[in-house]
């Protein structure tokens, strides 16, 4: 029975243990916080069965992937690339408008997000990019041009619907480029011409944008804006309207008495505020909130905010550290890793996933603006969950190969004192 166990759960235990408390969090909190999917729908047991299901899918998934050798990943590098760059288009002409944002494509009746796939497939790219142009002294200077160029393909088409999304993949691939010992002086040219992108797209969108939250905080924003962007016409410039309004209220937010709070126009900010100061140390409990009923993405955006309420500053505290645990764990199996395609892959998808939670935390708290970002394998969703559950799958692959040549590097270093 172990055996057939240890069959199944291959790879490093430590992966293993953050990847099932994380699933089991998702789980407890997803079914409290689906309150108003439980009220919409008539059946308080369908939203979390419905869950369920996708992290069991995502599982089966995650066990076909950590049993694929990281050779074959590199295979699968320019299908995917063609893949990534032929839906994101797809997503753009004749997506599915989700909460204003064309983010989904449906093909044989199931419903998926391209922007999902295209942020594993940069990772892939960018990992054997790096490996392949490795010298005794860090990566070939021609590196980053070819890792530029293929970005120039996906991360433009990933922002014209999802900026924020878009913004920390670049985040996660500059940081493999530090890892992948890019030279310093390509590194820092790079940073000056982001922030010079970086403030001419800010200005764009603060002067062809309009804050309609603004104008008519009553209403309801996303209703405001899709009807906005379809008079312009549609297109990226829809999103302008969305993007200035939550620069406007992050760089306008400032301390307001409780009863001057006004809960029309700052709904999502304003509950999630109340459930963290409610929260105390250690929580409400499981199943007891409150803004859960209020918070329109409680289940998603938001369900960092609803931990806390339920579980304190103890609960919050923990599910942080699983994700620092996550990536530490996954920088030592980088580390022993005799070659450095796994290595690069698996430090890139582990910073993939713990740079998008902490950014989730940031919002949930208040100390970025709301962008629409869930929780990783923690926030209720199809795609995002199910692709998570592969990286971490391609993670636990990389230490089985690690996990063997840090074997074959103990036999050897004892065979060599018995011969001494």
């Amino acid at each position: 029975m172990n055996k057939k166990l240890g069959n199944i759960f291959k790879g490093d235990k430590v992966i293993w243990m953050v990847f099932f408390f994380l699933c089991l969090i998702s789980i407890v909190e997803v079914f409290s916080a689906s309150s108003g999917l439980t009220y919409k729908g008539g059946n308080y047991m369908a939203p979390i069965i419905k869950h369920i299901l996708i992290l069991a899918v995502g599982i089966f998934f995650m066990v076909v992937t950590l049993n694929i050798k990281c050779k074959y990943f590199k295979i699968a590098t320019p299908i995917l690339l063609i893949l990534s760059v032929t839906t994101l288009i797809w997503v753009y002409f004749a997506g599915q408008a989700t909460n204003d944002a064309q983010r989904w494509i449906s093909f044989l009746g199931i419903q998926f997000q391209p922007s999902e796939i295209a942020k594993g497939t940069m990772i892939l790219a960018t990992a054997q990019i790096l490996s392949a142009m490795q010298t005794d002294n860090g990566a070939d200077k021609h590196a980053m041009k070819y890792i530029l160029f293929v970005c120039a393909f996906i991360v433009p088409l990933i922002a014209a619907e999802n900026l924020s999304t878009a913004a920390l993949l670049c985040v996660v691939i500059f940081f493999m480029m530090v890892v992948g010992r890019v030279p310093a002086q390509q590194l820092g040219k790079l940073i000056g011409i982001v922030v010079m992108g970086i403030v001419s797209i800010i200005t764009l969108v603060m002067v062809l944008g309009k804050d309609v939250k603004q104008e008519d905080p009553k209403n309801n924003l996303t209703e405001q804006v899709a009807q906005s962007g379809e008079s312009k016409g549609g297109g990226v410039f829809h999103r302008f309207d969305t993007w200035k309004s939550r620069i406007d209220k992050f760089l306008n937010s400032k301390d307001v008495a409780p009863e001057d709070v006004d809960l029309d126009k700052d709904a999502q900010v304003a509950h999630a505020n109340i459930a963290i100061a409610s929260s105390n140390i250690i929580g409400k409990g499981p199943g007891n909130s409150v803004e859960r009923d209020f918070l329109s993405q409680a289940f998603s955006d938001f369900i960092y905010a609803i931990i806390i309420e339920e579980t304190g500053i103890i609960g919050a505290f923990f599910v942080g550290m699983l994700y620092i645990i996550l990536l530490f764990r996954t920088g030592r199996i980088a580390n022993r890793c005799e070659n450095n395609f796994p290595a690069f892959l698996a430090m890139g998808l582990a910073l993939l996933l713990v740079t998008q939670a902490l950014f989730n935390m940031c919002v949930a708290v208040g100390l970025a603006p709301v962008t629409g970002q869930p929780l990783p394998l923690i926030s209720k969703g199809g795609t995002s969950s199910i692709i998570n559950c592969v990286y971490i799958g391609a993670i636990l692959s990389v230490s089985r190969s690690a996990k063997k040549n840090a074997s074959a590097e103990e036999d050897k270093a004892e065979a060599t004192l018995a011969n001494a």
